[in-house]
């Protein structure tokens, strides 16, 4: 076997391996295959610290902190190569700095959200189903806080209208859970059925948000209209980090202002943020955490409960 042959046949073995517990890798599995190339084109024999560091640096997204996650992704397959090659050297996890790291999201004011529901009717192009379904399923995203694959991934099945409940049936980590919805929600999907009803004629898919043709909306397409409402029609500049608006922005948003009302009603916090935790999705509450972002409503509640604990006024 060749040197080529032989970093390829690793790679593939080491992912079924992993996939074989469920893990699908998609992302991982392109970056170890072009791990394999780059292996089999500079003839290495073995995995070494040089190794690792050049293909990590070798990466067309010249950033740091791309280079450390490439890092993280080849540790998993260093360890799975020790098995047979004792000469492999496993990289250090931070060998080329640190793979992570918070960038601060846009979230959605109250009003903020409404104009966005209200230019996405106004979305072309006139008479068709693009204008119903940015409206249905951005207003989705803001009251339930699905991730946009969960919410793309919905089928009529899925959707309870008079129970109010959507089946999440394949979340991230393969995990299934019922999501309740306000009244008004389930009222808003039932005039998109209606509507899409109405104007598809031959359905293509089973899903529930659909384009005008019957095929299903894609999470480019919801994205391009995002943004075309935002900073186009709108003119908005995000606020954080990141240089445009993100469907996921929506999720951050729903999780921040649900942790704002239960800090405004003063409910029991601890469990009132282990059930929100629970509703969207995460495996630990720590997760949800990690949503969090220093909004001025939720600062000045906290500004006024440390000066309450300050002045030692009883909580």
């Amino acid at each position: 076997m060749n040197v080529t042959d032989e970093w390829g046949s690793r790679v593939t073995e080491y992912l079924a391996y992993r996939r074989s517990f469920g893990f699908e890798l998609a992302i991982d599995g392109k970056q170890l295959e072009s791990f394999a190339r780059f292996a089999s084109q500079r003839g290495a024999k073995h995995l070494t610290l040089d190794l690792a560091a050049d293909w990590a640096r070798d990466s067309t997204r010249a950033s740091q902190i791309g280079w450390a996650r490439r890092i993280e992704t080849l540790r998993g397959f260093a360890k799975f190569q020790m098995r047979t090659d004792p000469e492999t050297i496993v990289p250090p996890r931070k060998l080329l700095g640190r793979g992570h790291r918070r960038l601060v999201p846009h979230i959605f004011t109250e009003l903020e959200i409404k104009t966005l529901l209200s230019e996405a009717r106004l979305l072309g192009p006139p008479g068709g189903l693009r204008s119903a379904t940015c409206y249905a399923l951005f207003g989705l995203l803001a009251t339930t806080g699905l991730r946009i694959s969960e919410a793309l991934h919905l089928t009529d099945a899925d959707i309870d209208l008079c129970a109010g409940v959507l089946d999440i049936r394949d979340s991230k980590f393969h995990q299934r859970r019922y999501v309740a919805m306000h009244a008004t929600v389930s009222s808003q999907l039932l005039a998109y059925t209606n509507v899409r009803n109405r104007i598809v004629c031959s359905r293509r898919s089973d899903r529930f948000f659909l384009r005008e043709n019957g095929q299903p909306v894609t999470q480019r397409q919801a994205l391009y209209a995002l943004r075309a409402i935002c900073e186009r029609r709108l003119d908005w500049k995000p606020r954080g980090d990141y240089r445009h608006h993100r469907l996921h922005d929506l999720r951050h948003t729903f999780i921040v202002h649900s942790a704002l009302r239960f800090y405004r009603e003063e409910a029991d916090i601890e469990r009132c943020l282990s059930a929100l935790s629970i509703y969207v999705g995460h495996a630990k509450v720590v997760d949800t955490y990690w949503y969090f972002t220093g909004i001025p409503e939720l600062m000045n509640i906290a500004a006024g409960r440390f000066q309450r604990y300050a002045e030692g006024v009883p909580a």
